[in-house]
């Protein structure tokens, strides 16, 4: 009886085990820990969203009839993190230098940027984690925006960039609705590079 006891406890903590270490491959493989960060001195902006899987779907729920595209979208993801940091002279130099290792960290772990953008005072970059050849595990928006603010954004879930605004809509997160505005434009902006490419080449020919 107490070996059978002892043999049942183990298949159990086995079984819970393997559970647990198989949600949580599934769950860090679009998620990025992006550390802390030290808030301006002056009192600027300083802002954390931190959503997870119960919530997104509830939020779901709640949109399911009236807005189903949106209520997919929600339950295709398992967390969304959102911070949002004011610059000032006491955390400019510190913050910029911690987006630039997190940039790093993405791509030595294998995620693909998809957008690199660097405009006036902006500096843009977009990163995709797929799993398999269709499914998407997570985004990740890396913006430092004129020296005056960072926002990154953590998406863990299949997502497209262009969904951006209608998750930052459903979910009332102001910049997820800019962010959306910014990769777009780059997109255009690369297409319209791309298109431009064989017209170049056919003058040089004449």
């Amino acid at each position: 009886m107490k070996q059978t006891l002892r043999t049942t406890l183990a298949a159990v903590a086995l079984s819970v085990s393997l559970g647990l270490a198989a949600r949580a491959e599934k769950s860090s493989s679009g998620s990025i820990d992006f550390g802390k960060f030290t808030p301006p001195s002056s009192g600027g902006e300083f802002v954390e969203v931190n959503l997870k899987g119960n919530l997104l779907s509830m939020v779901a729920g709640i949109a399911g009839k009236e807005e189903p595209e949106v209520a997919d979208l929600l339950k295709g993801l398992e967390a969304v993190r959102v911070n949002v940091i004011g610059l000032d002279d006491s955390n400019r130099k510190e913050t910029e230098a911690h987006v630039q290792s997190i940039r790093t960290e993405l791509e030595s772990k294998g995620w693909e940027r998809i957008v690199t953008a660097k405009e006036k005072d902006q500096d843009v970059g977009v990163y995709l984690r797929t799993r398999g050849k269709e499914a998407i595990a997570g985004l990740v928006v890396t913006v430092i925006e004129g020296g005056k603010e960072v926002v990154l954004v953590n998406v863990v879930g299949d997502i497209r960039p262009d969904q951006l605004n209608a998750l930052g809509d459903k979910l009332d997160i102001e910049p997820l609705k800019k962010l959306h505005a910014v990769t777009h434009k780059e997109k255009e902006d690369k297409d319209g590079e791309k298109s431009s490419e064989p017209k170049e080449k056919s003058t040089e020919q004449k």
